[in-house]
């Protein structure tokens, strides 16, 4: 086991109500998304809320905003799930049911193995990648980071 794992943070503004019809296609992906990503290698967690199956009951900043807040053991371990797994499909459609972003939606860092980081704690770090671009201690994918705080090669 690594010293550290990534936590992951990506929100959403809806573009309807998640019991609009129009939302139908992503509330009937959910529960299969979510297996998937509970059985993807490198998968440590998830934020749930209290019906313990997802968290879209979390609205951290309005009814139209929702989080999907996870941990997994590397950085590529996520990037298969998200990209390389039936999950793409949902990534390509995203636009039916969110609105288009001005700002990043989605920050990445590094915390000690076996740390849960709440809603609080991520949302922190969205600001500090919002606030700054990608640094050590909220960084994308794209321009990621080593938990030293080294740029990591991509």
């Amino acid at each position: 086991m690594t010293d550290h794992h990534l936590a992951q943070l990506n929100v959403g503004r809806l573009r309807w109500p998640l019991d609009a019809p129009e939302s139908a296609g992503f509330v009937d992906g959910l529960k299969p998304i979510n297996a998937l990503a509970d059985a993807a290698p490198g998968f440590v967690w998830r934020l749930t809320d209290e019906g313990g199956q997802d968290a879209t009951s979390i609205h951290p900043d309005g009814d139209d905003m929702i989080v999907n807040l996870s941990v997994w053991k590397s950085r590529q371990a996520l990037w298969d799930f998200t990209y390389r797994s039936d999950h793409l499909e949902y990534v390509r459609r995203r636009r039916e049911w969110f609105q288009r972003p001005t700002e990043p939606i989605m920050v990445l860092w590094w915390v000690p193995a076996g740390h849960l980081p709440s809603v609080e704690e991520a949302l922190a770090r969205l600001a500090r990648l919002r606030e700054a671009g990608p640094v050590p201690e909220a960084f994308t994918l794209r321009r990621p980071y080593e938990p030293d705080g080294r740029p990591a090669p991509t």
